[in-house]
């Protein structure tokens, strides 16, 4: 699937389970990736919400799903240069919402072995959101400890989604396992 929204890691022993659960919202598609799922969803609030639901339901859902991400921004890219320079765009775009407040950014990669490496891009995008924010006059702060904010960034070969989200919503949205 080439225009994948989610991306959902599963458990080895629960990987079809996973990919039932998750046609419920829309087409699945398995990746080259060990247990990594993609999806692709019309809407993710009724995604995040529908697994929420399903896990206070019947909380050994996620004994079968390992993460679910949705990306609210998703885009393809030939080259780590590629990548940094769309990712950076999407990052600058967020800057208001993460104003003044703590954040960091997570990257989970899957592919680009040796040509991006997941924590130096991380380092870069915290360092393109400081510096809109500086140059916005809201400085941010970076923490890893209970951070306001947190960007994802998901990578499945060639393909990257990144999403922003709130301490509200991980604290909502337990799954997203972003640290």
């Amino acid at each position: 699937m080439k225009d994948w929204n989610v991306v959902a890691s599963a458990q080895p022993e629960g990987y079809r389970r996973a990919r039932r659960i998750l046609e419920t919202w829309g087409p699945v598609a398995k990746t080259d990736y060990f247990n990594v799922l993609v999806a692709r969803v019309d809407d993710e609030e009724t995604l995040l919400e529908g697994l929420r639901a399903a896990a206070e339901k019947e909380p050994e859902v996620f004994h079968t799903l390992g993460r679910v991400v949705p990306a609210r921004e998703a885009f393809d890219f030939r080259s780590a240069e590629e990548f940094e320079h769309v990712a950076s765009a999407l990052c600058r775009k967020w800057a208001p919402a993460v104003a003044g407040r703590a954040f960091h950014v997570r990257m989970h990669r899957r592919g680009f072995k040796r040509r991006m490496s997941g924590q130096t891009e991380e380092q870069r995008l915290d360092g393109v959101l400081l510096a809109a924010l500086e140059a916005a006059g809201a400085p941010g702060r970076i923490t890893f400890d209970d951070p306001d904010a947190i960007v994802a960034v998901e990578t499945v070969g060639g393909r990257a989604g990144l999403s922003l989200w709130t301490r509200e919503d991980l604290s909502r949205y337990p799954f997203l396992g972003l640290d």
